[in-house]
Formats: C-alpha cells, sequence, structure tokens
C-alpha cells in the first residue's frame, strides 16, 4: 500500500510538472512571438525611416531646388551674415518624423562655406530654432547664375540628434545630388538673394530633390 501512495503521488508529481510546463511553454511561445512581431515591425519602421529615392530633378536655367523634404512653413526676410552677408529671403522646411530624412543640394555649384555650430535640441516646429539648436550651415556658390550664393542650413530638434553631412568645403555639388541626413527629421532653411523669385507658398509639402522652390530671373 505504501508503495502504491508513492507511485500515485509520483504521477501526480509528473501530472503537475507537466501541466506547469504546458502554461510555461505556451507563454514562452506567445512571448517569443510577441518579440518576433515586435522585431519584424521595427525593421519594417527602420526601412521605411531610411528610405532614400532617386530624385527626379527637373531641368532648367536658374531654379532653386527644395533640398528637403517636408512643409513649407515660413517665407520670410531674414539676415544671414556668415555666408549670404546680409539681408535675404529665407524658406524654411519643416520636416516630421515620416518624413524622408535626406537633404539634396537645391543647385549646381561649388561648396564654398561649410560651418557646425553645437547647440541644444529644442523642438523645432519653431523657425527660430537654429539660433538654439545645434546646426549646420552650407553656403553653395550657385554656376547658374554664377557665383550666387544659396545657404542651406540643417537643423537639429528634439528627436533629431544627428545631423550627418556627406559633403565638405570646396566640394562640387550637382542640384538633386545628396549632401546629407538629418537623422528623425527636423528642419531645413534656405537663404535665396533677394533677387530670387519665390515659387511655393505657405503651407506646400515640397519633395527634396524635385519641387522647385524658386528661380532667378
Amino acid at each position: 500500500m505504501k508503495m502504491i501512495g508513492l507511485s500515485g503521488m509520483a504521477v501526480l508529481v509528473l501530472l503537475i510538472v507537466a501541466f506547469l510546463g504546458k502554461i510555461i511553454g505556451t507563454f514562452v511561445l506567445g512571448l517569443a512571438g510577441g518579440l518576433l512581431t515586435l522585431w519584424g515591425l521595427f525593421t519594417i519602421f527602420t526601412f521605411y525611416f531610411f528610405r532614400d529615392p532617386d530624385a527626379r530633378t527637373p531641368e532648367g536655367p536658374k531654379l532653386v531646388i527644395a533640398p528637403g523634404h517636408g512643409k513649407v512653413d515660413t517665407i520670410d526676410a531674414t539676415t544671414e551674415n556668415e555666408f549670404m552677408g546680409g539681408e535675404c529671403q529665407r524658406i524654411s522646411i519643416f520636416l516630421s518624423v515620416i518624413d524622408i530624412h535626406v537633404q539634396n543640394a537645391p543647385v549646381t555649384g561649388r561648396v564654398a562655406f561649410f560651418k557646425h555650430s553645437p547647440g541644444q535640441y529644442l523642438n523645432a516646429m519653431n523657425a527660430d530654432s537654429a539660433k538654439f539648436n545645434e546646426n549646420v550651415l552650407i553656403g553653395i556658390e550657385a554656376v547658374d547664375p554664377r557665383e550666387t550664393k544659396v545657404g542651406v542650413r540643417l537643423i537639429a530638434g528634439l528627436i533629431a540628434r544627428r545631423i550627418v553631412p556627406f559633403i565638405a568645403q570646396n566640394d562640387g555639388v550637382r542640384r538633386g545630388e545628396r549632401i546629407s541626413l538629418i537623422q528623425f527629421g527636423s528642419r531645413v532653411d534656405v537663404y535665396l538673394p533677394k533677387s530670387a523669385r519665390i515659387k511655393v507658398n505657405l503651407g506646400d509639402r515640397v519633395v527634396g530633390g524635385e519641387s522647385v522652390l524658386a528661380a532667378f530671373e
């Protein structure tokens, strides 16, 4: 009787262990499935985030192309002394986290000015965030019209914490060529001479390397 009792207890213990093993196994499989799903979603988001389609850059003389993908939220007159040398026009493009984050050269020419300025990472929804935030100012001397100055300022933001230029001072660039990456979006300012004729309006969404921002007479 004692042997039978011990055998019964052993069977009971085995049944309990098997039951717990099934529950734990189901939990582990479910957890693994959830982690696999999250990994898959993260992979898809990463590919989407770093997408970099080829720009269909328009042909034509004296055109200024949008350097960034996003929404035009500022068109005004400002003063930029470091490269433009004083009063000029500014078009500011806000790049959200879902926009493409690669920037393109607005004109063909030579990088005559290049300056990185460290700073904060405040919300870049404010068009004047370049006064406080980390930024890179790229000054291009265009070939059409010859030696016309066009400035591009890449501005970091609250989420964007890294600006990756692909070019350096004295490099030649072609209109529509990839020149930089701002990770997780932010803002791009374009500085133009007062003689440039603006071709976009507030609220317009522009495509980097494709949309015409302005033209010279």
